[in-house]
């Protein structure tokens, strides 16, 4: 039997280099994995949990839709949809999954004290409801594969917490979700600092970008002389030799490095290179982009079909929880 993913998606609009190398290539490979069934979602109910604009949401959420259908996910082998589609059953699950958890219990998660940091002007039932939410998200289809960052390590942990009591008060037969690691890389940020991210201008290439764009964004790097005795472990010319390994493989690095500790490196010579090595990468990611952009009406097809895929196997689950729960009876026969 196949086992299930569930991955969500925010909204966030357009994909960066980060997105493609750290999650999407992964994404791609689950699904042309036999072992595995995948449920991929825009998470876009999740998106309404901190300040969000109404009027960008939805076109975002379609965005991020197109970059994925262009980098490979294919609607045949995988269900894509939005979650906002399935509202009436992810969030009728939530609240059913609301019964079993705590206060307190949502307020001690290390994520929901980031966020209230981050928007102190904006700490809704949303925001703290998120982790109940996400839960659901991945209970709905019976997930046992999640594949998450780090970060959100605590949120399946509280899923996980969901699923043991539902199962034990309600005789439910919910996974225990593992997190998958898909073996997505880390991105450095091309400011030197942190990782590649659309809220930090300058750290990151999109990709939309074109080949002048991609030099551009590379010239910018912040680098050394180009000569030392050991090879940086941080800041723009780590950022820069890792990208090489990721488009040009290992052998081009080591000689770049080798150089940097014997005669030294022209960093003009390698930010050129490798801008074009990226752009041959993204060029046909972007010819397909283009012709998605063109048919619309395909783009909802997909994300209908998505829906009524995924709603077949959420009604089920929430009619189980339902009759299970006390809610809806068995007609008896």
């Amino acid at each position: 039997m196949k086992k299930r993913v569930l991955q969500g998606m925010r909204p966030t609009g357009r994909l960066h280099l980060g997105n493609y190398l750290g999650t999407a290539k992964g994404m791609v490979a689950l699904q042309e994995d036999p072992e595995y069934e995948t449920f991929y979602m825009v998470a876009d109910l999740h998106g309404m949990t901190t300040p969000f604009d109404p009027k960008k949401i939805g076109i975002e959420a379609r965005e991020v839709i197109i970059d994925y259908l262009s980098v490979g996910l294919d609607p045949e082998k995988s269900a894509l949809f939005l979650q906002s589609d399935l509202a009436d059953l992810h969030v009728q699950l939530a609240y059913y999954f609301s019964t079993v958890v705590t206060i307190a219990r949502m307020q001690h998660l290390p994520t929901f004290k980031e966020k209230v940091k981050q928007h102190p002007e904006n700490v809704t039932m949303a925001l703290l409801n998120y982790p109940i939410l996400m839960a659901s998200d991945i209970l709905i289809y019976k997930a046992s594969v999640v594949p998450v960052g780090i970060d959100q390590e605590p949120h399946m942990e509280v899923t996980r917490e969901i699923a043991k009591k539902m199962n034990s008060l309600y005789d439910l037969d919910f996974p225990e979700p593992k997190s998958l690691d898909t073996k997505g890389r880390y991105i450095p940020s091309l400011t030197g600092e942190g990782k590649m991210s659309k809220s930090v201008q300058g750290s990151f290439i999109n990709l939309t970008d074109d080949s002048e764009t991609i030099k551009e964004r590379l010239s910018k790097v912040p680098t050394d002389s180009g000569k030392g005795e050991k090879i940086p472990e941080e800041g723009g010319v780590f950022s820069l030799l890792t990208l090489v390994e990721l488009f040009q493989g290992p052998e081009k690095r080591k000689e770049y490095e080798n150089g940097y500790q014997g005669t030294g490196i022209r960093y003009q010579e390698l930010k050129n290179e490798l801008a074009e090595t990226i752009f041959k990468e993204l060029e046909p990611i972007q010819k397909k982009r283009l012709e998605l952009e063109k048919d619309k009406s395909y783009i909802e097809k997909v994300l209908k079909e998505g829906a009524e895929k995924a709603r077949a196997v959420a009604a089920a689950t929430v009619a189980e929880v339902r009759e299970k729960m006390g809610l809806l009876q068995k007609e008896k026969i």
